[in-house]
């Protein structure tokens, strides 16, 4: 496998530096942009590391904001390393689009590529990354378009995942507001001060799963129930 860090681009086989930190290493290839280009590059601020990581489409984008959301990421970096796989009878170089540290220590090696788009050769290489991954005791997953609605909530709470959305002594109310029943994001707000104050610090205490709703099944309103963390 190849792949970059302070002293440039490193080559070494996996089952030597897999315990290396990846989610701390530069891109081993640069995002590019040209004229006429059909996929949209960026990138994200990432509230989980403080730093900001590449997508090269707006697919990429939705799951690097899952990824960002997700309780278990506590690291992430783009293109992490480019591995050498053998798939049939041929060598195949291939750059996974993410790699997670998670809570617990263990890795998670992420491609992202709509189900539409992924042919007999894609099935093939993300297959052989999947064994890859899985000798050096890394999770590996192949994801395609987030779901409509999940990713409409998570883009709206992602414009509070900035700390300084977070008032402590307001938290420290709708904890007590909660602890006593579930109930409908506005009727927390008017309970616990101005609700133009106090919805920043819901939406972030969402986001940083403090507070629960339900972000899969319809889109996040003032209706959405909200529930305290010990009856999530």
């Amino acid at each position: 496998m190849t792949f970059c860090d302070d002293g440039g681009e490193q080559s070494d086989v996996l089952a030597r530096v897999h315990h290396r930190p990846f989610e701390s290493g530069r891109p081993v290839r640069a995002l590019r942009t040209y004229k006429g280009q059909r996929n949209f590059v960026g990138e994200w601020w990432s509230a989980t590391t403080g730093d900001h990581v590449g997508f090269e489409s707006w697919v990429e984008r939705d799951r690097l904001m899952e990824l960002d959301f997700v309780r278990e990421s506590v690291g992430i970096a783009s293109q992490p390393f480019r591995l050498g796989l053998r798939v049939g009878e041929r060598a195949v170089a291939h750059t996974p689009d993410y790699f997670v540290r998670c809570g617990d220590g263990t890795g998670w090696v992420v491609d992202v590529r709509p189900d539409a788009l992924v042919g007999e050769h894609d099935a093939a290489v993300f297959a052989a990354t999947g064994r890859c991954c899985e000798a050096a005791g890394w999770r590996y997953t192949r994801v395609g378009e987030l779901d409509p609605v999940f990713a409409a909530n998570l883009r709206w709470l992602a414009g509070y995942r900035h700390r300084r959305c977070l008032d402590s002594a307001i938290a420290a109310v709708v904890a007590e507001v909660l602890a006593a029943a579930p109930m409908p994001i506005g009727t927390l707000a008017e309970r616990c001060g101005p609700p133009i104050v106090v919805l920043p610090t819901i939406f972030h205490l969402i986001w940083i799963h403090r507070i629960a709703t339900d972000l899969g099944s319809v889109p996040l309103s003032l209706a959405s129930v909200v529930r305290g963390r010990s009856a999530a």
